[in-house]
């Protein structure tokens, strides 16, 4: 099993002119396999955009399932297929529709699923290509290793904060109202308010966020060891339009 690397190497020096004897004597690869590679090439960058070194062509629908993903996904292998799951909420069906036709736009014509569990709703999908997408998989769970974009991801997510930020929230995040006291000419009133928190055990993770709120200049803060706030009413109406409600 060869990589994308190794491929996209060994098909720039057939592209470049050498037969694919030389190709194969070079790098170590079977003729047969070259062959079938470069006959299936189009249909492959057709197929996977970054094994042609591409961009997503739907890069707010990326930014927005990279989100998902970073919060509640994952990408595995058993045996010969390749799964990526994102978990959502079973009581917020708005959140199951974006994930399902996010997964679909970024790989238009491949299946999406629907898994129920208790209180939970699993949409995943089969392609031996999610690894590529989602270079950030790995044994283990996201706050036990580093997590850290690669330069086109980060390019993606520069374009489009506001999906990359719907995610992260609509995944580990809520929007709370809280409350305090303060005492206006000897009495005490309460005051109520909304704020969005996105809480996240990866140091890594909540320092994406953080950069992502501030692309689009929204003020934040840590309130807690594994928590990022938007507590600000205007930071929260901004968030609000930028993301949407969480349903």
């Amino acid at each position: 099993m060869y990589d994308a690397p190794a491929r996209r190497a060994a098909l720039a020096m057939v592209a470049a002119g050498a037969s694919l004897s030389e190709v194969s004597r070079t790098t170590g690869i079977h003729r047969s396999t070259l062959r079938a590679w470069a006959s299936t090439e189009a249909t492959v960058a057709l197929e996977c955009f970054r094994c042609s070194s591409l961009h997503p062509t739907d890069g707010a629908a990326y930014a927005a399932l990279l989100g998902y993903y970073l919060g509640d996904g994952c990408v595995s292998t058993f045996r010969r297929r390749t799964t990526f799951r994102v978990s959502c909420d079973a009581s917020l069906p708005g959140i199951v529709e974006d994930v399902s036709g996010l997964v679909g736009r970024v790989r238009p014509g491949g299946g999406v699923f629907r898994v129920r569990a208790p209180g939970v709703v699993v949409v995943s999908s089969n392609w031996k290509h999610w690894p590529c997408l989602f270079p950030q998989h790995g044994p283990g769970r996201k706050h036990d290793r580093p997590i850290v974009l690669a330069d086109w991801q980060r390019d993606v997510v520069t374009a489009h904060p506001a999906d990359f930020l719907r995610g992260l929230f609509h995944s580990d995040g809520c929007r709370a109202h809280n409350w305090a006291t303060r005492v206006v000419r000897g009495e005490k009133r309460r005051y109520e308010y909304p704020r969005w928190q996105f809480t996240n055990r990866s140091d890594d993770i909540r320092a994406l966020c953080c950069w992502a709120l501030d692309l689009v200049e929204v003020p934040w803060r840590r309130s807690g060891a594994w928590v990022v706030s938007v507590s600000r009413r205007e930071a929260v109406a901004r968030l609000d339009e930028l993301i949407g409600p969480k349903t």
